[in-house]
């Protein structure tokens, strides 16, 4: 065979191939076209969640009196009051304190009481427990209460200083009276009264006493709150109400 007789065949075009993407790309194409389908369902879902959750209206419900547990307790504690100038009025402290919300009061075990007036008196009180309302100027002293106005100087001299001893005493801080239906025994400089009820006005210096009063004026080298001795001068009351002047008695 020559090249003369041969024939050239035609040649055939080669088949188109077709692109094939890879799996984790036809996966995320197949998600896209469903994404509203599945955000609608999700919609739908939270609407339903949130209809079968929402509480309804039960009308009003009754008024719970308040209990009296207390809402927060301190212990080894300090509590200071201060006045709107800044000035330190009182100052609590004792072993453990614990608060009723119900009545605003504060109740105190082993309480130690520093109080100070406008006018710059400082009163001292403690008692085995204490019953303080809630700007402390107002307390109930149960167990070997005792309260002492401390002397101070005034215009006049110095005002000795004014001693409370019963298993009660209620002060008033800010009134600066103190009052008691126990036996009571107060103390000032040389005198010393014994009542079985007292109710004393730092004020205007009156001492009101119930039941049977004793009053002793002791010697100056005396002790203050020490045992009367008998050769003390002393005047017993038959049972009724009587007053006394503390600071005057002294004086005589």
């Amino acid at each position: 065979m020559t090249f003369a007789d041969s024939t050239l065949l035609p040649v055939d075009e080669p088949a188109e191939r077709r692109f094939v993407l890879p799996w984790y790309q036809r996966v995320l194409s197949g998600l896209t076209a469903y994404l509203p389908l599945v955000l609608m369902a999700l919609l739908a879902l939270a609407t339903w969640w949130l209809v079968k959750n929402t509480p309804l209206y039960q009308g009003e419900k009754p008024v719970v009196a308040p209990r009296h547990i207390p809402d927060y307790t301190m212990r080894q504690f300090t509590v200071q009051r201060f006045s709107a100038d800044g000035r330190l009025r009182a100052q609590i402290e004792g072993d453990e304190l614990r608060h009723y919300p119900d009545t605003d009061t504060l109740e105190m075990d082993n309480a130690r009481v520093r109080s100070i007036g406008i006018d710059g008196h400082v009163t001292l009180a403690t008692a085995k427990s204490a019953l303080s309302n809630g700007d402390g100027t107002e307390l109930q002293l149960t167990g070997q209460a005792h309260v002492v106005r401390e002397a101070f100087a005034s215009g006049s001299g110095v005002e000795e200083a004014v001693d409370f001893r019963s298993e009660f005493l209620h002060a008033f801080l800010r009134t600066e009276q103190v009052r008691s239906h126990l036996p009571v025994t107060i103390t000032r400089g040389s005198t010393q009264i014994q009542g079985a009820s007292m109710h004393y006005d730092n004020l205007s210096r009156v001492a009101q006493f119930n039941g049977r009063v004793r009053a002793s004026f002791l010697p100056s080298s005396q002790t203050p709150g020490a045992p009367l001795p008998a050769t003390d001068r002393s005047v017993d009351r038959s049972p009724g109400v009587s007053n006394a002047r503390p600071a005057s008695a002294a004086q005589r």
